[in-house]
């Protein structure tokens, strides 16, 4: 809740796996973007299929079920970038660009009138969901 009314640019990067209520508080953002490999859901597939199927096992399927991938939530408008993740960890032409891609995000929010922001921030959270 308090995250909602923060009147400073907020942007969550997804670097490995968002779960359960954390997977919820990085989603209060202002735009939330994800490593290519990462994964984002509100429950884990091994616990999702506990619910589902009293088994584990079918944690594949549940996987395929929850749409935890980069391109599945961006498909549904979940996150707003997916970010390249580098063959090599030293590639610092890759993370340059990156710090550039940040940068510049956080200072077009910053322009924006902090009012404006919060009530932007409030409308992209509520709409999650509406694609699916």
């Amino acid at each position: 809740m308090e995250m909602m009314t923060l009147k400073t640019p907020i942007l969550s990067i997804l670097i490995g796996e968002g779960g359960s209520g954390g997977a919820l508080a990085l989603a209060v953002a202002d735009e939330v973007w994800m490593l290519e490999d990462s994964i984002y859901s509100v429950i884990s597939p091994e616990g999702c299929a506990s619910i589902l199927w009293k088994d584990s096992s079918k944690a594949p399927e549940a996987s395929e079920c929850l749409k935890l991938t980069s391109r599945d939530l961006f498909d549904l408008g979940v996150i707003e970038r997916i970010i390249r993740e580098p063959v090599d960890v030293n590639d610092r032409k890759m993370f340059e660009g990156l710090k550039m891609i940040i940068s510049r995000t956080l200072e077009k929010n910053m322009a924006i009138d902090t009012d404006t922001l919060t009530q932007a921030r409030y409308a992209r959270f509520r709409k999650l969901g509406n694609n699916i």
